[in-house]
């Protein structure tokens, strides 16, 4: 049985460390950069914009997080939920907690009119690309996810359109 409820500010070390958890299983162990502070501040700062759930078991202990923000739907034109992160603890996968996670999830689209409930899985994580469309969902197979980070960031996005870096850092 898996309890699903809001985050709560307590939370933010269990949810910071299965994002740690979810970086080894995804290769990337060293790539998390955020903090308890960093997390606790999106999650509950004065203007919160990211939200996450969390699932329980009977007992009350924490056994993985969704972590989610909206998106919208220029076609829909409608809200969306973007799920950030799924994780379920790997001693507690195979009990409902990710597929209880995702029906809140999907439940509060529905509630709220929201088009959508959509997220990322890399290629080659086959247990969870199989646990996904045994739920219905499917792929976008003619949509690649672009993304523009560090260096290129800072290059691109420290210029504005059709001006040089000189006028940029004027304004």
């Amino acid at each position: 049985m898996s309890v699903i409820r809001p985050a709560a500010v307590d939370d933010v070390p269990a949810i910071l460390h299965m994002i740690h958890e979810l970086a080894v299983y995804e290769k990337e162990p060293d790539a998390v950069k955020n903090t308890p502070e960093m997390l606790r501040d999106v999650l509950f700062g004065d203007n919160p914009r990211v939200y996450a759930h969390m699932a329980e078991n009977a007992a009350g202990e924490v056994q993985g997080f969704a972590l989610w923000f909206l998106n919208y739907s220029t076609w829909e034109g409608v809200h969306g939920i973007y799920l950030e992160d799924l994780y379920v603890t790997p001693e507690a996968r195979g009990e409902g907690h990710g597929k209880a996670l995702l029906q809140h999830l999907a439940a509060t689209a529905v509630e709220r009119g929201y088009a959508r409930v959509e997220w990322s899985v890399l290629n080659w994580n086959e247990p969870s690309i199989n646990f996904y469309k045994n739920l219905g969902a499917f792929p976008m197979e003619e949509w690649s996810t672009f993304r523009l980070t560090g260096d290129a960031l800072a290059e691109f996005g420290g210029v504005e359109f059709g001006m040089g870096a000189k006028a940029a850092s004027r304004g």
